[in-house]
């Protein structure tokens, strides 16, 4: 255990004197707490769904989908969370959750309003589904997330049928999707906690490399670089992806490192381990996005450089194509 004083362990402490942003993150820190305020907790009340990221019973870590219909995410404490219902059997978490309780970290994301809400704790079985108990508490702006409207949440009254398939590597189809994906989850943990964090840019700035390498650019954030953190102190990872039209979800475990390269630019290289895609497994359908208007260019090249509202300056970052972003394509079969 890192007993390192405040609200960041020594991988995120590292991160920020390397980028020089010590000030800037001691500076948004004070915005991390542990108990849910009313407007917190209100803005949960309306939400139909939740990432959890936790590590399964082998130590891999995941990345997964919760959904229900406004109300199944409850506050019913300053400091715990009331979900209702569970993870399906097919999901990669659903064991270690069944077991309880788990380290886990959790993002609840409106697409609607572009806002999200961060989480951690620990989670465990209850009457009701699950309980999260937190410990960090905060919410993030809403840079690079795409604005979508919620179409259907489905009748909630038939199951979906769900296909899953299984594999150590990336299909033909699932490496298109993910080129065409303009957002993603990612889950990060240490022995102080869980993480799930949300990237989003346009179209391509996920690239892929072969059907078990991964990479995309780290944009300029808040400057706690909480995820980068975690992985100089643990490369396990899992990524968490959504076909929003479809409800087919692609879950990803493996491990990833950051490159910093000397202009201040920075690279995270995702290594595939094993794969989960699940045809139909959220009820929810969104409408198309309409783009954040702070992703950068996705450009091969030209870096990009840009200060995030902290004033932190992240220079050398680059996309992996040209052009106006295109529409994402659904995740089909191979």
């Amino acid at each position: 255990m890192d007993h390192t004083p405040g609200p960041y362990h020594e991988g995120s402490l590292a991160v920020q004197r390397r980028t020089g942003a010590l000030g800037a993150a001691a500076h948004v820190g004070r915005s991390i707490g542990s108990g849910i305020k009313p407007v917190a907790a209100a803005f949960l009340g309306l939400q139909p769904m939740l990432v959890l990221a936790a590590a399964d019973g082998s130590g891999r870590m995941w990345a997964s989908l919760l959904t229900g219909p406004p109300g199944f995410l409850k506050a019913t404490g300053s400091s715990t969370v009331s979900v209702a219902g569970g993870l399906p059997e097919h999901d990669p978490l659903a064991a270690a959750l069944a077991r309880g309780p788990v380290p886990a970290g959790t993002i609840v994301l409106d697409p609607r309003t572009r806002r999200r809400m961060r989480m951690g704790g620990t989670v465990r079985p209850s009457a009701r589904g699950l309980l999260l108990e937190t410990e960090r508490v905060f919410a993030n702006c809403p840079k690079y997330l795409q604005r979508r409207e919620l179409r259907t949440t489905g009748d909630g009254d038939t199951p979906p049928v769900v296909r899953v398939r299984r594999g150590e590597r990336l299909t033909p189809g699932q490496e298109a999707f993910l080129r065409a994906a303009d957002t993603f989850f990612v889950a990060t943990g240490t022995p102080d906690g869980v993480d799930a964090s949300h990237r989003g840019g346009g179209p391509g700035f996920l690239e892929v490399a072969s059907p078990t390498e991964l990479s995309w650019p780290d944009y300029p954030g808040n400057a706690m670089f909480l995820t980068l953190g975690n992985l100089e102190r643990d490369p396990r990872a899992g990524l968490l992806l959504l076909d929003w039209t479809t409800g087919t979800t692609l879950q990803l475990t493996g491990t990833a490192r950051t490159e910093h390269t000397p202009d201040g630019g920075r690279t995270v290289r995702f290594t595939v381990t094993g794969t989960l895609q699940a045809d139909g497994a959220s009820p929810l359908r969104w409408s198309a996005p309409e783009y954040s208007p702070a992703n950068p260019p996705v450009d091969t090249c030209a870096p990009v450089t840009s200060a995030d509202e902290t004033g932190v300056e992240s220079r050398g970052v680059r996309g992996v194509h040209t052009g106006r972003p295109g529409p994402a394509r659904p995740l089909g079969g191979a």
